[in-house]
């Protein structure tokens, strides 16, 4: 009897053993698995999940993340790691092999892009796994910061322009019922930021490790991006009814076409001498608003190269260089995101993209001409954040103006035109920055001349056909959720 009992003592003791160890596994696991659903939930919300544009969100965030990790890695190489004046020799280097030549490439990105409509999926997972392996190529040369490392930049730096063109053309395929366009990008691109934020803590972390393990990190999120970017929609490679668009429109006067199609009898005629589709056919609010939104993506550009150099040179009072640097690079951040989140906020209530516009870029040329005369550490951290708010403000207003003016025929490669003139933009705000004296009230003058210029070019003509335009208090409304 005592035999046949023992088994069953035995089970008794280990049903509670086993029992605490799915307890324990359960509480070790809960913050992963609660953290996972809790960020599922909200990238899926209010129809996101069922359209694709969650997954196209989490993509993002990875792509973010991926992205700050190698630029901890080259900045803590091309920057940090030498004095400035061999610093400044090293980053002028760094625009000369890389920013240089990506001003040659970036307008022929959006034509290749046009010409793999079909391929939207493979075109992001060939960026996410081309930053990949440049990511590892990278990390034996990161060390020593040899010349070798810059053409692999170079690389990494066309592949993210080619992922953010696609991934504008993509969202107007993703959006849902009743869901504004500024809204989806103010979703996809506050996922980027927040992902940026948390990641580059990590880069910093790994970097303490060795120079290398930031770019193993940066290299594992991309991977992950890969598989990622193949399981988006299908409906995401589907280019029904698109043309190409042209920054400039090739008009053609009225007769002309009338008379090519008298000559080759009839419709086919007509059709060959039709106007091709571009931004300005469409009115010239699109132009005004890019106009707008190239200034202050250059001014971008600048303040990023120049204050990294003035800064290091001429920190804020009673502080490091690289604090200095972090106060105003989380003042730029923190300034981004909250007018990201308000996006939707400004475009629900009304307010149409030429005033939202034209306010942002006038707000931020008013705080550039205060920092030029009251120069001082409070107005650059001031400066930043101001220009964060206005930049992210500007670009969703741009997209709203596309949304609506543009025709659906031709939107998805509008906006793969207008991304890479504002890339191009930030290129030569950045060439800019480095080129200037580390003088900060001229500086912020040139910051300032730079914003003039935008506004003269955009703000009166925005204002007008916002004049032009019915009330929007007095058109029908659509409930956003």
């Amino acid at each position: 009897m005592a035999a046949a009992r023992s088994p069953v003592r035995s089970e008794d003791h280990a049903g509670p053993l086993r029992r605490a160890g799915r307890a324990v596994g359960r509480a070790l696991h809960l913050p992963f698995t609660g953290t996972a659903r809790g960020i599922r939930k909200a990238t899926h919300a209010h129809g996101a999940g069922e359209s694709g544009l969650g997954k196209l969100i989490e993509l993002h965030a990875v792509n973010g993340a991926g992205d700050v990790m190698i630029t901890v890695a080259l900045a803590s190489t091309v920057f940090f790691s030498v004095p400035t004046d061999e610093a400044r020799g090293r980053v002028a280097l760094y625009l000369a092999i890389t920013m240089a030549p990506f001003t040659l490439l970036a307008p022929v990105i959006g034509p290749l892009l046009d010409r793999v409509p079909h391929g939207r999926r493979a075109a992001m997972a060939g960026a996410m796994g081309t930053r990949a392996v440049l990511a590892i190529m990278m990390s034996g040369a990161v060390a020593t910061g040899g010349i070798e490392l810059y053409p692999a930049a170079l690389g990494v730096l066309v592949a993210s322009k080619a992922y953010g063109v696609v991934r504008s053309a993509v969202v107007p395929r993703l959006l849902p019922p009743d869901f504004s366009l500024v809204k989806a990008n103010s979703r996809v691109t506050l996922a980027g930021l927040l992902a940026t934020g948390i990641a580059a803590p990590v880069g910093a972390g790994l970097q303490t490790i060795g120079p290398g393990w930031p770019l193993y990190g940066a290299c594992a999120l991309f991977l992950l991006g890969v598989f990622w970017a193949l399981r988006m929609p299908p409906k995401v490679d589907s280019a029904k009814g698109e043309r190409r668009a042209h920054l400039l429109a090739h008009d053609e006067p009225p007769e002309e076409p009338r008379a090519r199609g008298r000559a080759s009898g009839g419709g086919r005629g007509r059709t060959r001498g039709a106007r091709k589709p571009g931004l300005r056919t469409v009115g010239p609010s699109v132009l005004h608003g890019l106009a707008a939104n190239a200034a202050q993506r250059m001014l971008s550009g600048f303040l990023i190269f120049f204050l990294a150099f003035l800064l290091r040179e001429h920190p804020l009072s009673g502080q490091s260089a690289a604090v200095s640097l972090g106060i105003v690079g989380v003042a730029a951040g923190v300034g981004n995101a909250c007018g990201t989140a308000a996006g939707s906020l400004l475009r629900d209530r009304g307010h149409g993209p030429e005033v939202i516009i034209a306010t942002m870029i006038s707000a931020v040329l008013g705080t550039a001409i205060c920092t030029a005369v009251f120069f001082g550490g409070v107005m650059v951290a001031v400066l930043g954040a101001v220009a964060g708010t206005t930049q992210a403000l500007s670009k969703l207003s741009l997209d709203a103006l596309i949304q609506r003016d543009v025709p659906e025929a031709v939107r998805t490669s509008a906006f793969a035109r207008s991304e890479t003139a504002l890339q191009m933009a930030w290129v030569v705000g950045g060439a800019i920055g480095i080129a200037l004296p580390l003088n900060g009230t001229l500086g912020m003058s040139v910051a300032a001349a730079i914003l003039a210029l935008g506004a003269l070019l955009a703000v009166r003509g925005l204002l007008t056909e916002a004049r032009r335009r019915p009330n929007p208090e007095k058109r029908p409304k659509t409930r956003v959720a």
